[in-house]
């Protein structure tokens, strides 16, 4: 699922102190004072001992961090599985009520009171501290990203990687640049129903494939959301970050796990100066395994075409005339295609879950279930012992967070690693691009521009707020 919680800058006055990249400088081949990097691949599932375990900072601490953050009950987010592999030792929040409590459940899990900051770069400059688990909302994740890394850190990323194709491109890039290790939340790679949907593909099972049908739902609409007051335990100015400026609006209700409609927690999905909407929350998820399973890790569509897109408001140029209500794509009918006539469709209808269909059979998935004739032929034909482990990268099947630990370990990239995901996720930019603007756009995925449509174009990068830009040192 999506991030949901608010994360911090220090405001207008970013500029007056640069990022410090002493960090840079460290050797890429581990963590500063981590004995773990010298240890075995089999001790990273255990660190036996309290000093062969990395550190690590949660900046964003809403309800894909971990529920209990936000006042609510239950066990959902990342951070629960997390902390039996690493230690949190900060966390970072624009919001001190969330912090507050992200703060105390730290406490609780270690014993140790955590660093608590509304400044993000003070766990950059921190040597203490290893890793980065970055649970803010959209928009403010391909700068913290790509500031960590810089800063020496390895990074889990909750999904979707950016708010834009331009960030993914710079992302990929600091990546490779600083040998950093960093791992996207899309955790149906590390799911053994979806593993074995790519092995069933691979393995010649369904013949040729040539199209993926990512089934993601429809996003909600909202009343209108009078201009309110920002809650006082919230910095406004720090939530929006890179987005530009705007007022704090927010209507109590039965909506949600904010029981409210607005433009901050959790609901920040709905709104393009955000997120995707749907594009790019389920649509992350599917489109990701989608292009897996078709081969597309490394290239792109070269054209997308939006058949049917409804929105909850106006649009003109490609920008929401309205302000007051929620303004991403409720309903949709996108069809990506391929040089070689392969085809992604992202539409709201259909359940939820991806259809490969092939020459000789197709094959449905999703987070309950897989099914198809290729996948009842395997009580009589199975695949082989190893295809599943040859699919997760001919490592031993595990979990998406012992996936990371043990690539930061290893030094190698992840399962769902910075530069196939940004191929992914583009697919599902370049979708909502289309949407806003209500026409078919041309791709080339080897210049990855859009090619006879300036103004489609703009869309592929942002202008970030004044004093809320990448710093690249």
């Amino acid at each position: 699922m999506t991030e949901s919680a608010a994360c911090p800058d220090s405001g207008l006055s970013q500029s007056s102190r640069p990022l410090t990249r002493r960090h840079a400088l460290r050797s890429t081949l581990g963590w500063t004072g981590a004995a773990v990097l010298s240890s075995s691949a089999g001790r990273a599932a255990g660190f036996t001992s309290p000093n062969e375990r990395p550190t690590i900072a949660a900046i964003g601490t809403g309800s894909r961090w971990y529920q209990r953050a936000t006042g609510l009950t239950g066990q959902y987010g990342s951070a629960p599985r997390m902390k039996d592999l690493a230690d949190y030792v900060a966390v970072c929040d624009a919001d001190s009520f969330r912090r507050d409590l992200a703060a105390g459940i730290v406490r609780e899990w270690t014993g140790k009171d955590a660093s608590s900051v509304a400044d993000y770069r003070s766990i950059l400059d921190d040597d203490r501290i290893d890793l980065v688990h970055i649970s803010t909302p959209d928009h403010w994740h391909a700068k913290i990203a790509i500031e960590a890394m810089l800063a020496g850190k390895d990074v889990y990323c909750e999904k979707p990687m950016t708010l834009t194709i331009a960030e993914g491109q710079l992302m990929s890039r600091i990546c490779r640049e600083t040998g950093r290790v960093c791992q996207i939340g899309t955790q149906q790679r590390s799911d053994k129903r979806f593993l074995t949907a790519i092995a069933l593909i691979e393995a010649g099972r369904l013949g040729q494939v040539r199209k993926a049908t990512c089934s993601i739902g429809g996003a909600p609409t909202s009343p209108e959301l009078p201009i309110a007051e920002a809650p006082k335990t919230l910095d406004w100015n720090r939530w929006l970050g890179p987005a530009p400026e705007t007022e704090f609006r927010y209507l109590a209700g039965n909506n949600g796990e904010t029981q409210s409609w607005s433009r901050c927690h959790y609901e920040f999905r709905w709104w393009y100066e955000y997120s995707g909407g749907k594009l790019t929350d389920w649509g992350a998820h599917h489109c990701d395994i989608a292009t897996w399973g078709l081969g597309k890790t490394t290239t792109g569509p070269i054209s997308v075409d939006p058949e049917m897109v409804q929105h909850p408001v106006e649009f003109r140029d490609g920008m929401p005339t309205d302000q007051s209500r929620y303004n991403t794509a409720t309903a949709f009918l996108i069809r990506a295609k391929f040089a070689d006539d392969m085809e992604i469709e992202i539409r709201h209808d259909q359940g939820n879950g991806i259809l490969f269909e092939g020459s000789e059979g197709r094959i449905f998935v999703n987070r309950g279930r897989l099914t198809g004739q290729p996948v009842e032929d395997l009580k009589t034909n199975p695949l082989p012992d190893d295809a599943l482990k040859k699919v997760y990268q001919n490592r031993e099947l595990t979990d998406h967070f012992l996936n990371f630990i043990t690539a930061c370990q290893d030094r190698q990239d992840p399962i769902s690693d910075v530069h196939s995901h940004h191929r992914a996720l583009s697919t599902c930019h370049l979708a909502g691009i289309a949407a806003r603007l209500g026409r078919r756009i041309t791709w080339n995925p080897e210049t990855e521009t859009i090619t006879g449509d300036d103004l489609a174009q703009s869309f592929v990068d942002r202008e970030s707020r004044r004093g809320f830009e990448i710093d690249l040192g």
